[in-house]
């Protein structure tokens, strides 16, 4: 079993948390303020080296769930599954980010926030 740590389109009452339906809700948590969310237009991407505080979900998923997380979020060519930091949790989590990639770029629009629904 793997916690991880969802900020976008894999949220409750977002369009890809059906990929979650075998998994366990942990609850909302926000990430240390070490990361930035930025805009990639039907989706966002979380980024090193920021200073803002994420808010997301927390799940405790499967094998087979992560294999398919994995698969869909294009682990890891596109998003890179690595443990971030969570500001009310010892134990770091894994979550999706956009690390070493072509459309990593700080001109995409940051989500100031820190909150995919509140963009």
């Amino acid at each position: 079993m793997t916690k991880v740590f969802v900020y976008g389109t894999l949220r409750r009452g977002e369009y890809n948390n059906s990929f979650l339906e075998t998994a366990t809700y942990e609850g909302t948590h926000h990430t240390e303020p070490e990361y930035e969310l930025r805009d990639f237009g039907h989706f966002p991407g979380l980024m090193l080296d920021g200073t803002t505080s994420v808010r997301g979900e927390v799940y405790t998923v499967n094998d087979r769930t992560l294999e398919e997380l994995d698969y869909h979020e294009g682990h890891p060519t596109f998003y890179c599954r690595m443990p971030i930091r969570l500001k009310d949790q010892e134990e770091s989590v894994d979550a999706y980010v956009i690390s070493d990639h072509p459309w990593y770029n700080k001109d995409l629009p940051l989500i100031e926030s820190g909150d995919w629904k509140k963009r």
